[in-house]
């Protein structure tokens, strides 16, 4: 998928197409985190959709609750989607940085190495 350091680095246009194909990614997942929060949420804490929305949204962007949950059964959705949502920000971040740390990382070994 990616070039090595003994390749040389992909011109600029392939860059930004491998750059959208990383972004989609991102979006596909917030989009499947953010809809799995918003059902959860609209189950067990009977939520109108929007303020169902809304609640995923604020966990999963590390914000916070917006609502006092009632019930045991919400309780235990928030705790489990909140735990979700930290690693799966985290992946997200990293997917949608990676080709831009891959770059710059092969560009700095690609000039390093043409100096010995």
């Amino acid at each position: 998928m990616f070039e090595s350091h003994k390749q040389p680095i992909l011109p600029f246009p392939v860059f930004l197409k491998r750059v959208f194909r990383f972004t989609l990614f991102a979006f596909l997942l917030t989009t499947i985190s953010v809809a799995a929060g918003t059902v959860g949420y609209h189950y067990f804490a009977d939520l109108s959709w929007l303020d169902s929305f809304y609640m995923a949204c604020m966990i999963l962007t590390g914000m916070g609750p917006t609502v006092i949950l009632q019930s045991p059964g919400a309780k235990i959705f928030s705790s489990i989607y909140a735990l979700y949502s930290g690693i799966a920000f985290l992946s997200i971040s990293a997917v949608l940085f990676t080709p831009f740390i891959h770059r710059l990382l092969h560009k700095l070994h690609v000039e390093d190495s043409q100096s010995d």
